[in-house]
């Protein structure tokens, strides 16, 4: 037993030295050298194939489930600034959602160009494709916000670009905003207005702070994700277009 404690204490007093030496000659970084790396079909030979063949079955029902058809998209819904046919789509599609969800009224819509993954081609639209665009576990939110928000809105979508809005259109010239309406009517700064969106937005995501002010929150427990699915079956044929809801000038 004497000799076990004389090893243990030995280790720990080794162990302390250099514990001890370390903290006063910090490791320091003197290079940094990186290399661009492509990822291609020439990756195919560090595949494992016995762990993609012991995967197969259960691709085979993932790609079986998102190969179900779910609307039809006769002409490509494309994803650009300052307004775009796809963001547009998915922004009346919230809007609508929450108009059926939420007991009161619903002003407007509100979403993120960030959230949108990709586009959509002309064909049938799928379960896949949708999880495509909207990857993320988002629900749909009623917020209440102030007109003077919903300005401060529009002064960050100014500054930092392009984001879908429905019920709401806004105009600005050379880097000033110039005009906000909500229903066809000028926004008042002090009156009040319900405004869905993602509850990720609320947290000011993407610089929009301005959906951070608000003094009520629903929410509906619903995946935004759901609801365009849901949506675009109701539908069947999908279909958006640029309408002059924001222009920037």
């Amino acid at each position: 037993m004497k000799k076990i404690f004389i090893i243990n204490y030995s280790l720990f007093t080794i162990l302390c030295l250099f514990l001890f030496s370390s903290c006063h000659k910090p490791m320091q970084v003197n290079s940094v050298h990186t290399e661009a790396l492509k990822v291609d079909a020439s990756c195919d030979s560090l595949l494992d194939s016995a762990y993609l063949q012991r995967l197969a079955p259960y691709k085979e029902v993932v790609d079986r489930e998102m190969s179900v058809k779910v609307g039809y998209v006769p002409d490509t819904l494309w994803v650009g600034a300052p307004e775009c046919p796809l963001l547009n789509w998915l922004t009346d599609a919230l809007w609508e959602a929450a108009k059926q969800l939420y007991p009161g009224r619903v002003d407007l819509a509100f979403v993120n160009m960030g959230s949108v993954r990709g586009e959509w081609l002309p064909g049938d639209l799928t379960f896949g494709q949708i999880y495509t665009v909207m990857p993320f576990e988002n629900t749909l939110v009623v917020i209440t916000l102030t007109g003077e928000n919903l300005i401060e809105l529009c002064d960050s979508i100014v500054s930092y670009g392009a984001q879908g809005l429905a019920g709401m259109r806004m105009t600005a010239v050379d880097g000033r905003l110039a005009e906000v309406t909500v229903g066809g009517k000028a926004v008042q700064p002090d009156k009040t207005y319900t405004v869905a969106t993602s509850n990720y937005m609320t947290g000011g995501a993407d610089h929009m702070t301005a959906l951070t002010r608000y003094s009520d929150y629903w929410d509906s427990k619903q995946l935004i994700r759901d609801l365009y699915i849901q949506i675009a079956k109701e539908q069947d044929t999908i279909r958006a277009a640029v309408d002059g809801r924001v222009t920037i000038l």
